[in-house]
Parts: structure tokens; C-alpha cells; sequence
């Protein structure tokens, strides 16, 4: 588990050297307008929301194995080869972005699925942990970038593509020793004698651990996008809430810059937010052992502190009030992140990659809307209009989130109905 957490933080900070450089690399390396760079960005989200969908399908379809490392080889190649598709054609670079966001994106839901059927036991904690650390790589990744691009641009590529491939090998021995083990460690029970196909499909993979229960890898797709009470509410309300979060981008930056203040007051909110997300951990724990116990409160408190960050934007439209209101964000987002994947891992049974992967594809949209929708905002009524729409927007996530808790709640009384009438009869 050490290992894996390890790996993950390494992985995330490869993956941060490119990602925070990609306007500064189209707008002065290429010579492209400011639009050309959203175009870019807006291009590699939209390719992430079908990798998101793709991996969560492809889990069963082609085994864990070779969707992780294959997705992490081809990000891993992709990544090197900007060395010379960025430089050779504006086309040809931006469709090698928009496949390197499919890429790195189809890995997500299969990482996460791992994660909350290797360690079930431990999954919420586990999740918590892989956030923090993936944070912590993050933090030092977008360091690192600053200080790469000023040595070539192309060395923050290649460094990037070597991460990728170190994880994309990590798993490819993690994995198959986990392989070797189960098969070492597995007898055969009276039905895999008998060689049922379902007896044959655990035996192949005894080291994913999966659970008994849960929707039936056997539904089709259209039957298991059915059971939207399971994921539907929570990924529209994530939606919102990242989709809000794009004030900090499109609010918060150009009004920084728009009243003179230096671009590091802007990079210094980042940094606390990377701080936080370490030292307030305490905070978040208690917040869990209190009024945020189950999963779907932390998803609902989550919301309400991002709702109260963009109000404090809102009405101390100063740098102080940025600070106050990065701590509250931080706080939701330390409660948002880990427990979408937490949930669906422990709620979704062994269809958990798949609705991982629609959750993933669904949330990604805002993420994706969110510039264009509040830099659109701030251009029409400056900070003050894009802290009014985000607080709303955090409040409609809220909504939503609420409404997950109440469908969650009424569906664990039917069944306890059930089992209770179950046992009467009995």
C-alpha cells in the first residue's frame, strides 16, 4: 500500500510539470492568442471526459491490467512525442493533446476501482491518502515546471512521458506479482472443477478482490445507466461544484491582474491551497467523526463550503478575502475528492470502474464549461458577477447533493425493509 502511494505521488508530480505550462507554451513558444490556448485546454478536457467513459467501460472488457498500463504506455509515448508534434503543425499538436487527455484520463476509473477492491476494508482512508499525496505531487510538479520551462519546454515533455512510464511499469510488476501470488495461494472449489465460466472468471483474477455483490458485469450499458439513483445526482452535483471552482481561473487571476496586484499573490492562494490540503488534515478528520459521518454529508458539506467561499469572494472582493476563501474551498475540496470515488467503490459492487468512469466523464464537464461560462461572466460584470453565478451554482450542487443523501436513505430503509420481512418469513 506504501509502495502504491508512493508511486501515485511520483506519477502526479510528472503529470504536473506540463499541465500548469500549457498556455504559457502555446501563447509564447507558439505564437498563438490567448483563445488558441483555451481552444487547447478546452480540446484536452473534452478528450479526458471520453477516457474517463471509455476506461470505466473497457474494465471487464479487456481486464485491469491492460487498460492501466496500456493507457499509461500510450500517455507515456504521447507525451514524448511533443517534442515534435507541437513544433511540427497547430493541428497536429492539438490533436495529440486532445488524445493525451483520453489517455491519462481512462486510467482514472481503473486506479480508483483497484484501489476500492484491493483495500476494501480501507478504502475511504486509502482514498484520503492518495489525494493527499497526489496533492503533495502536484505541488512539486507545478514547482518544478516553472524552473524546467525556463531550461526547454521539451524537457518538461520527456520528463513527463518518463513518469508515465515508470508508473505504467510499476503496475505491470505490481500487478503481475499480486497475479502470482493468487494463483499460488487459490484451491479449487467443487464449482471451479466443474469449470462453470463464472468460476473460471474469479479464478483468473483472484487478486482484484472483487465483491459478491453489486450490478451484474452481464447488464448491458443502457441497463446500468438505469440505476441513476447509484451516481446520477452526485456527479451533477460535483459537476456544479467544479464547475463554480473555475472562478479562481476566470475571476480571481484577471481581477488580480486587472487591479496591478504582482501574479504571485495569485500563485500564493495555490500554494496555501497545496498547504492546507496537508496540514488540514485534523480539521477534516473531525469534521468526519462529526457532522460529516457518512459519505454523502461529506459530499453535501462540501458544497456548503464552497458556497461560502465564493460569498466571502463576494462580498470582500479583496486579497484578504481571497485567502479566507481558499481555506473554505480547500476544505470542500478535501471532502468532495475522495469521497466520490469512496462512494461508488463501496456502494457500486463489482460495477464500481464503470459507474467510476460515468461519474468521472460527468464531473469532468464542468471542469471543461466552466472557464468559458465564467470567463464570459467576468467579461460582462467583472469578479462580482462571477462570485454571484459560483455562489449560486455552489448552492444548486448542494441541492443536488442533498437529493443524493435522501434517494441513498430511502433506498437503505427498502432494503432493511426487505431483509427484515425476509427473516420474518424465514
Amino acid at each position: 500500500m506504501n509502495v502504491f502511494i508512493w508511486a501515485s505521488m511520483i506519477n502526479s508530480t510528472g503529470g504536473a510539470l506540463m499541465w500548469p505550462l500549457t498556455t504559457l507554451f502555446v501563447h509564447t513558444q507558439l505564437n498563438r492568442s490567448l483563445a488558441d490556448a483555451g481552444f487547447v485546454i478546452f480540446m484536452q478536457m473534452l478528450g479526458g471526459v471520453i477516457g474517463q467513459l471509455l476506461g470505466g467501460g473497457l474494465y471487464y472488457r479487456i481486464g485491469v491490467r491492460r487498460l492501466l498500463i496500456g493507457a499509461l504506455a500510450a500517455s507515456s509515448v504521447l507525451q514524448c512525442t511533443l517534442v515534435i508534434t507541437a513544433h511540427a503543425d497547430w493541428w497536429l499538436y492539438v490533436t495529440t493533446m486532445t488524445v493525451l487527455g483520453l489517455t491519462n484520463s481512462m486510467s482514472m476509473p481503473a486506479i480508483q476501482s483497484f484501489i476500492g477492491f484491493r483495500w476494501a476494508d480501507r478504502r475511504e482512508e486509502l482514498f484520503n491518502v492518495i489525494y493527499v499525496a497526489n496533492n503533495i505531487g502536484v505541488a512539486l510538479g507545478t514547482a518544478m515546471s516553472g524552473v524546467l520551462a525556463d531550461i526547454s519546454f521539451n524537457l518538461t515533455f520527456v520528463l513527463n512521458g518518463v513518469t508515465s512510464a515508470g508508473f505504467a511499469i510499476f503496475f505491470h510488476r505490481f500487478l503481475r506479482g499480486m497475479q502470482e501470488e493468487g494463483r499460488a495461494g487459490t484451491h479449487p472449489s467443487a464449482q471451479e472443477q466443474a469449470g462453470t465460466e463464472q468460476a473460471r472468471k474469479q479464478a483468473a483474477a483472484p487478486d482484484l478482490q472483487l465483491p459478491d455483490s453489486g450490478v451484474l458485469p452481464e447488464r448491458s450499458i443502457w441497463q446500468k445507466l438505469a440505476a441513476y439513483r447509484l451516481y446520477l445526482f452526485m456527479s451533477i452535483g460535483a459537476m456544479f461544484v467544479w464547475l463554480a471552482n473555475s472562478l479562481w481561473g476566470t475571476g480571481v487571476a484577471p481581477h488580480i491582474a486587472d487591479h496591478n496586484m504582482s501574479f504571485s499573490m495569485y500563485s500564493l492562494l495555490w500554494t496555501l491551497n497545496g498547504v492546507l490540503i496537508f496540514m488540514a488534515q485534523p480539521i477534516i478528520s473531525w469534521l468526519k467523526r462529526t457532522i460529516a459521518k457518512p459519505l454523502t454529508a461529506q459530499l453535501t458539506w462540501s458544497a456548503v463550503f464552497y458556497g461560502l467561499a465564493y460569498l466571502v469572494i463576494w462580498f470582500v472582493p479583496v486579497y484578504g478575502g481571497f485567502v479566507l476563501g481558499m481555506v473554505l474551498a480547500t476544505l470542500g475540496e478535501m471532502l468532495v475528492s475522495p469521497a466520490v470515488p469512496a462512494f461508488l467503490a463501496a456502494r457500486a459492487g463489482r460495477e464500481a470502474p464503470f459507474y467510476m468512469g460515468v461519474a468521472g466523464g460527468i464531473t469532468s464537464v464542468g471542469r471543461m464549461i466552466g472557464p468559458y461560462v465564467l470567463g464570459i461572466m467576468y467579461d460582462r460584470s467583472g469578479l462580482n458577477g462571477v462570485a454571484v453565478i459560483s455562489t449560486w451554482i455552489a448552492a444548486i450542487a448542494v441541492m443536488f447533493f442533498v437529493l443524493h443523501a435522501w434517494v441513498q436513505t430511502k433506498e437503505q430503509k427498502q432494503r432493511n425493509t426487505k431483509n427484515h420481512s425476509f427473516d420474518t418469513y424465514s
